[in-house]
Order: C-alpha cells, then sequence, then structure tokens
C-alpha cells in the first residue's frame, strides 16, 4: 500500500499568490483615495477652527471686551496675526485677564506644519499675497487639486 503525501503543490501556490496580488492592486488605489479623502475633511475642520476663532476676536472688539492698545489702528477689529489668537489679549475692564482664542495653532494636514496663507480685510478675496496689517482669512498655501476637482488653496 502507498502512502498519500500531504502538502500543497507549487500550481496551489501560485495560485493563492496571484489572488493575493489582485486583490491587493485593487485595494491600493482605494486607500489612497481614503486618505485624501481624511485629509480634505481635516482640512475644512481645521480651517473652520481658525476662521471661528478669528471670528471671536472680532465679535469681542465690536463688543468692547478687546480694545486700547490690543487693537491696532487699521486693523478693522481683525487680530494682528495668528499668534495673536493664541497669545491671547487683555480684557477691558478684567486686568490681568486674558481673553484666548486658541490653544496652538493647528498644522495644516497636507503639509504637517503650521503654515497658512493669511489674507488681510483690505485685501482681494482671492489674492495670495498678505497685507500684513491683520488677519481676516486663511487658506492652505497647498498647490493640490480635491477630490471635488476645486483648488484646495481655494477653500
Amino acid at each position: 500500500m502507498k502512502r498519500r503525501e500531504r502538502g500543497t503543490t507549487f500550481v496551489e501556490v501560485l495560485a493563492v499568490a496571484a489572488i493575493v496580488a489582485i486583490l491587493a492592486a485593487a485595494i491600493l488605489p482605494l486607500s489612497r483615495l481614503t486618505r485624501q479623502r481624511q485629509k480634505e475633511i481635516e482640512l475644512r475642520r481645521t480651517l473652520r477652527e481658525i476662521r471661528s476663532a478669528v471670528d471671536r476676536y472680532k465679535d469681542g472688539v465690536d463688543r468692547g471686551l478687546i480694545g486700547g492698545t490690543d487693537v491696532k489702528l487699521g486693523s478693522e477689529g481683525y487680530p494682528e496675526s495668528l499668534e495673536t489668537l493664541v497669545e491671547g489679549v487683555n480684557q477691558v475692564g478684567r486686568p490681568g485677564f486674558k481673553l484666548k482664542f486658541m490653544r496652538r495653532i493647528p498644522n495644516d494636514p497636507f503639509t504637517g506644519k503650521p503654515e497658512w496663507g493669511m489674507r488681510c480685510y483690505q485685501d482681494d478675496p482671492d489674492s495670495t499675497s498678505w497685507c500684513g496689517d491683520n488677519v481676516y482669512d486663511v487658506y492652505s498655501e497647498v498647490e493640490g487639486t480635491a477630490l471635488d476637482g476645486t483648488k484646495l488653496k481655494d477653500w
């Protein structure tokens, strides 16, 4: 009586390897798409966070909570820089009490750095140069295109 040998043949191993390669080739583009989508969602959230902090600062100036030396002439009530939102400003009528609007300047999800393009109140809406007087708006400096076809700089 002949004993039957156990194990897999070379053809079976090759078939399994081919199936795994086909599945990996299908999953790779999907994972890139998912990663791009996650970065775009994070960029929208981060821009909203910074713009909300700028709006809260402007609201504080308009309501008289921020004034004196903290509001630069010609700033139209907007912060001088993003650092001003982090460092805070003195609240009128409460000496030693600082109003802070952000804990830190968030990173751009595409660059991983806290570097943002800024626009002044006096700048054109699509300007890419900052006048340096105040921060009215922020945008990403990434030269990329989003999944919906828009430029990331235009968000």
